[in-house]
């Protein structure tokens, strides 16, 4: 028998191969490939949202870190800040934390900023100026402006951008040039690191407040 294929056969298996493609791309796309792991319990919800007994239904409890205002704050990463040591000229400005969260500030070097509140920060700075430094020093620290949030996916200009308070998830995309056509606009993600350097998800929605550092993903939408 003869092994040699037609030009039927050959365009036949041509097709099948397309065909396959086609089917893998189309699970590809449907399915979530990401295998960052999903918490569904750290979910934070808008302020302006429904309640707790709700909001543990809908999406997990709230993260109280997010009903906070502004004094309870927790310091991180490119956190912009503007120390003032009263008194004393030269210990006085603006300073921006490390990629770890460090601040290095003059005299005293670095002090580890991160997580901590303007009022904690406030204190380190002062136990390690007393005595040596400054006797008894009166320090002030107020964030000047907050580390950047990004936005990467189905929107029209994906990248970094200024946080502000209460940013909520459609915010965050209006900020982005808004979503795409392709875009799904019922559920999103936001990827974010915990205390312990460990980087996860949560599913989120539009009423999701977005932390500083928060990475929010849209996703595009099956056809």
């Amino acid at each position: 028998m003869s092994t040699q294929q037609t030009p039927m056969n050959r365009l036949f298996k041509v097709a099948l191969r397309l065909l396959a493609a086609t089917a893998v791309l189309a699970v590809a796309a449907c399915g979530d490939s990401d295998t960052t792991p999903i918490r569904n319990g750290d979910t934070p919800l808008s302020i302006t949202g429904q309640r707790l007994a709700t909001a543990n239904f809908v999406l997990g409890a709230i993260d109280q870190r997010e009903m906070d205002g502004p004094a309870d704050y927790k310091l991180g990463s490119n956190d912009r800040l503007r120390i003032i040591v009263f008194g004393q000229e030269r210990l006085t400005g603006e300073f921006v934390l490390d990629g770890s969260g460090n601040l290095a500030f003059p005299l005293i070097g670095q002090v580890a900023a991160n997580s901590m509140t303007s009022k904690d920060l406030e204190r380190a700075i002062a136990g390690k100026l007393d005595p040596d430094f400054v006797h008894s020093p009166s320090v002030s620290v107020e964030v000047v402006s907050r580390r950047p949030f990004f936005v990467v996916g189905e929107v029209q200009k994906p990248g970094s951008y200024p946080h502000t308070a209460q940013l909520n998830i459609l915010n965050a995309v209006a900020t982005a040039g808004g979503h795409t056509y392709r875009a799904r606009q019922d559920l999103y993600y936001l990827k974010r690191v915990d205390r312990d350097g460990n980087l996860y998800r949560v599913r989120a929605t539009a009423s999701t407040i977005v932390r500083p550092g928060d990475v929010v993903e849209v996703k595009e939408r099956s056809f």
